[in-house]
Order: structure tokens, then C-alpha cells, then sequence
């Protein structure tokens, strides 16, 4: 008994197998080509948003230093005594107190010139924006092909030019 199943588990393959051998003996995959009717590049815009900078000179006017104490002392004394060298008794005194305070004034006003204007520097002043950059770029080819009297219509990420390759597989419809 155990050769007659033995037997029938071989038949049994040896079905199966040629069963697989005669459907894959009907399909058939082979490479053949189709006529390229038309081909249109498939175009994406897109924005890149840049910078622009540029830089102006601005006016910066500088403030004035404090105003200084020396040349009123100093043109003080000076004045003193030129105004002492001019008279004799009272009036000695009085054109020395006047020497002084003429001195004084013309000291100030040599120190802190007030006829001097403020000084003015100009300092680099930098403006930016955004602005749109809007650039273009292929994502693909829409091909229409011919193949056996049929069109047909494919998105491929190249152009093949005047005929495209065709994987063709043929099988029994079941």
C-alpha cells in the first residue's frame, strides 16, 4: 500500500508541474517599441524668496563736548593783567576787574568757539527686503505613444525620444 500512495503522491506532482508549465509556456513577456506621437514637459513653478540688501549713508551729527573751563581762567588772568598796566589808583582797580572780564569772555570764546558748527559723520545704514523669486523647473514628460494602432498616454521622468521602449506581457484571460 505504501507504493501505491508513494505513486500517487508522484503522479500528483508531476500534474501539478505541468500545469505550470503550460501556463507559463502561454505567457509571454517580451520588450518591443511604440511611435512617440507628442511629448510635453510637465512644469512646476515654484517660489525661492530672497534677500535684497543695500546700504545708504545716513547724516549722524555729533553732539558738542562740554563746554571748557580753561580758556576763561587763562584770558581771566590775562585780562587782569593788561587791565592793571592801564591807569594809576581807582581807576587801576576798575581796568583790571575789566581786563579780567573782558578776558575771560574772549578766553570762553576762543575754547568754545560758538560759531564752530556741530560735526556731522555719516554712518553706513543697511535696508533689507524679501522678494519673490519665482523659478521654473521640469517634473517629467507627458508621452503619447503609439503602439499597434492604439494611443496611450504615460508620465515618464524623461524624454525618449522619437520611440519608446514597451514591456509587453501577454497571458490567456481566464
Amino acid at each position: 500500500m505504501k507504493r501505491q500512495s508513494r505513486a500517487a503522491q508522484s503522479k500528483a506532482v508531476l500534474a501539478l508541474l505541468c500545469m505550470g508549465a503550460a501556463t507559463a509556456a502561454a505567457a509571454a513577456d517580451y520588450d518591443d517599441y511604440g511611435r512617440v506621437v507628442n511629448v510635453t514637459p510637465q512644469v512646476e513653478q515654484f517660489n525661492s524668496p530672497r534677500q535684497e540688501c543695500r546700504t545708504e549713508y545716513a547724516p549722524v551729527q555729533q553732539p558738542r563736548q562740554a563746554r571748557g573751563m580753561g580758556g576763561s581762567i587763562i584770558g581771566g588772568i590775562a585780562g587782569g593783567i593788561l587791565g592793571n598796566q592801564v591807569g594809576g589808583g581807582n581807576g587801576r582797580t576798575a581796568a583790571t576787574a575789566a581786563g579780567a572780564i573782558a578776558g575771560a569772555i574772549v578766553g570762553d570764546r576762543m575754547e568754545n568757539n560758538q560759531n564752530q558748527p556741530e560735526v556731522v559723520t555719516e554712518q553706513p545704514v543697511r535696508h533689507c527686503r524679501t522678494v519673490d523669486n519665482w523659478q521654473s523647473r521640469t517634473n517629467g514628460y507627458a508621452v503619447t505613444y503609439e503602439y499597434h494602432g492604439r494611443t496611450y498616454t504615460s508620465v515618464m521622468p524623461y524624454d525618449p525620444g522619437e520611440r519608446v521602449r514597451l514591456r509587453v506581457s501577454v497571458a490567456p484571460q481566464l
